[in-house]
């Protein structure tokens, strides 16, 4: 923290600069959001004073070498807003939003002065976000239900509570030594908070927005689960076969990138050999699904229903799952070669494609013994496996013309697939 008495006055004109225009963003949104000219309420000028007091407070403070300055004046602000709501709740018309806001704002000016600019900032940033979003923010949590708020709770459990008791230390030789608990469960909060943050997304901007929406945020959460809730919606709706096409060849292609997202944040090196391989099924699936949204370009718009992907008893089941998976393709490393990895991965595929990617994702980072070449080929025989499971349940169960809709893309995206491992 740089000490006032020796700042030049660019410096100072600076920062209080900063913390006047953060002040006017938080006042722009306050005077955009009372829109009524006949009732007087905090707008641009008094957040831009707001800013200012916590700049000269700060500096006031730094000056003389106390804290009180700077306490004082946050102790005038809260009693003065304090008198404020207290009148407000009178008329009925009380609320914290602002007075919290304000403070916000004079406390993001004090940052500001003690050099902590890019945080002071980010607050100023971040509070008119949050002004801004009241309409979404209510429409979002009217949407909820009761089983959204247990499995947003449960999450929050096994993120915030399980994870960090768990120790972080192997529990055995060589094929037991991948037995970690805190390793394991950091990956099923990984693999299971991308399928939540889907499920939220959905939520928050439904599904009316198309098909190709549909299919985006749907193959996020899960691809397998657009696939078979389209699947069974069209031997009700077939007149929509087209558009749930589009919307299951999206979510497939959607599941390419982010199984090389997983991998690109988990291992950056096994990354670099999979962005190949990982380009031709991608290429094929957006090709086709172009070729699908040329080919139906009407408005028609369709509901599908969907309900939180994050259940306690499924996340467990998934550790389980992803543990066993795990000593496998262990043990078929040790005992098998690389034949046994492969053959592990494609029947791993068949069920599950995130937990054998995390797998072989972790035992390629160099401490585990699995050349990062054999994992990446591995990885592509996994989600060819993958597609083509869920290829056949479309055959398999959708209606009459989504197979015929279905079948060629999904040949070619097979032969995608299986054209990767070659190139691997």
């Amino acid at each position: 923290m740089q000490n006032a008495w020796l700042m030049d006055e660019a410096t100072l004109f600076l920062r209080f600069g900063i913390a006047l225009l953060v002040g006017i963003l938080v006042g722009i949104q306050r005077e955009y959001s009372f829109k009524d000219p006949e009732t007087e309420h905090p707008g641009i000028r008094t957040f831009a004073l707001m800013g200012l007091v916590g700049c000269a407070s700060a500096l006031s403070s730094d000056l003389v070498h106390s804290p009180w300055p700077f306490v004082s004046v946050i102790v005038v602000v809260g009693a003065f807003f304090t008198v404020t709501y207290y009148i407000g709740s009178l008329k009925a018309q009380s609320g914290l939003t602002t007075p919290i806001s304000a403070l916000i704002t004079v406390l993001s000016g004090a940052l500001i002065f003690w050099g902590k600019i890019k945080l002071g900032i980010a607050l100023g940033v971040v509070t008119t976000v949050m002004l801004s979003l009241k309409f979404e923010t209510r429409q979002f949590v009217r949407q909820l239900t009761r089983e959204d708020l247990f499995a947003t709770l449960k999450f929050a459990v096994i993120t915030a509570i399980i994870l960090p008791i768990l120790p972080n230390s192997q529990l055995g030789p060589p094929p037991f030594d991948v037995f970690n608990p805190f390793v394991i469960w950091l990956l099923v909060v990984f693999i299971s908070g991308i399928s939540f943050i889907g499920y939220i997304l959905i939520k928050t901007l439904g599904t009316q927005k198309g098909m190709g929406l549909t299919g985006i945020l749907g193959g996020i959460a899960s691809s397998t689960a657009v696939t078979l809730s389209l699947t069974e919606r069209s031997r009700h709706e077939d007149a929509l076969s087209r558009p749930f096409a589009l919307a299951i060849f999206i979510a497939w292609t959607i599941m390419f990138a982010r199984l090389f997202v997983i991998v690109l944040v988990l291992n950056v090196k096994l990354a670099a050999m999979l962005w190949r391989p990982m380009l031709v099924p991608i290429a094929v699936g957006l090709a086709y699904a172009l070729f699908l949204f040329i080919l139906h370009r009407s408005e028609e718009k369709a509901e599908m229903r969907v309900t939180n992907p994050f259940e306690l008893w499924p996340a467990i089941t998934f550790g389980v799952i992803f543990t066993l998976i795990l000593f496998i393709a262990k043990a078929a490393q040790i005992y098998l070669g690389e034949s046994g990895i492969y053959l592990t991965s494609f029947l791993s595929g068949l069920a599950d494609v995130d937990a054998i990617t995390l797998s072989l994702t972790q035992l390629s980072d160099g401490k585990n013994g699995i050349q990062p070449a054999t994992a990446a080929k591995a990885i592509v025989f996994a989600t060819a496996a993958n597609t083509f499971l869920k290829g056949v349940l479309v055959l398999g169960i959708g209606s009459a013309p989504l197979r015929k809709i279905v079948l060629p893309g999904f040949l070619l995206l097979v032969c995608g697939a299986f054209l990767a491992v070659f190139l691997t």
